[in-house]
């Protein structure tokens, strides 16, 4: 998978593609309806692309009301890439880029910038300035420069479409089997272990501890997780994790601190993804450590057996 960058993707090398265009936070099920049709749609010669926009569109003209931001642009990539897609090309979604008109982003940066012989969108997409094209537009602008256009319809759950704003509600409440069915797998977050105040190791409880995107989904409490990316450990690993400000110990900044159950090894500077599986309750302010550390052993013991059923 190569991560392309640019105001208009001029800088990418001639190559024909196939380009599956959209926000794809989360690369969920409705996502993953895009890239299967991209792939299906791509010859032998030509490279499966996924076209999106940063800053999100919505952190733009919507500031206050943005929404929270499922995965970073490395972990979309990393999702992308399992898919089978060959390049995430990330457009800079700058003042010259908005006011694009739908035929001038059709003719400089699809068929133009991108090469595409093939988009693929989902339903009821918009595009160009003042959101002014639709898949009507894009069409006629395909058949005069050589790309064919395929809408794909909405993927539902129940009687409603999956979106990456349903999976945010998911998240957020808690409801962690509903999320992994909109997503096909289990949410997870990535990051790379920092330092902290090591007083988990103190406590009996050593933590991998990774630092929040500014703009990650809000999440908070004390989970069953499975994380991956520990050194000598083939697949997942079953821990513990606290996703917040740390009250008892007088902590401000969220943080993901993670106690991979039955490993002493070194994690400092390793990239973990760390797999959501059951929330086991709020975070919580205790009046001593005494009493942190009981609770801690409790929910280790609640989690080592959630995610032993969940082997069975």
């Amino acid at each position: 998978m190569r991560i392309l960058r640019g105001h208009n993707a001029g800088r990418l090398e001639p190559r024909e593609r196939v380009a599956a265009i959209g926000n794809f936070d989360g690369v969920h099920r409705g996502h993953q309806a895009l890239v299967a049709t991209a792939r299906q749609a791509a010859q032998p010669d030509q490279a499966v692309a996924v076209v999106t926009f940063e800053p999100h569109p919505r952190e733009v003209f919507e500031a206050a009301a943005a929404p929270r931001r499922l995965m970073r642009v490395t972990d979309k990539a990393t999702a992308l890439a399992r898919l089978g897609v060959d390049e995430l090309v990330v457009l800079n979604f700058n003042p010259a880029l908005r006011g694009m008109s739908p035929q001038a982003f059709a003719t400089d940066v699809l068929a133009g910038a991108l090469g595409v012989r093939h988009v693929v969108v989902g339903e009821g997409f918009r595009y160009g300035a003042r959101r002014a094209g639709d898949v009507d537009s894009l069409r006629a602008s395909g058949a005069s420069l050589g790309f064919a256009v395929t809408e794909v319809a909405a993927v539902q759950c129940g009687e409603t479409r999956i979106s990456s704003t349903r999976v945010r509600s998911a998240v957020t409440d808690g409801d962690l089997a509903m999320a992994e069915e909109l997503l096909g797998r289990g949410f997870s977050l990535s990051g790379r272990v920092g330092y902290g105040q090591q007083l988990g190791r103190q406590l009996g409880f050593p933590t991998a501890n990774l630092r929040m995107h500014p703009r990650a989904v809000n999440l908070s409490g004390i989970y069953a997780v499975r994380a991956r990316g520990i050194p000598g450990l083939d697949g997942w690993a079953d821990a513990v994790a606290s996703l917040g400000t740390r009250p008892t110990v007088g902590g401000v900044e969220p943080l993901l601190e993670v106690h991979v159950f039955d490993y002493a090894g070194n994690l400092y500077g390793r990239r973990l993804e760390v797999e959501f599986v059951a929330r086991l309750r709020d975070e919580e302010r205790f009046d001593s450590l005494p009493a942190l550390v009981a609770q801690m052993e409790a929910d280790a013991l609640r989690a080592r057996q959630i995610l032993a059923a969940r082997a069975a």
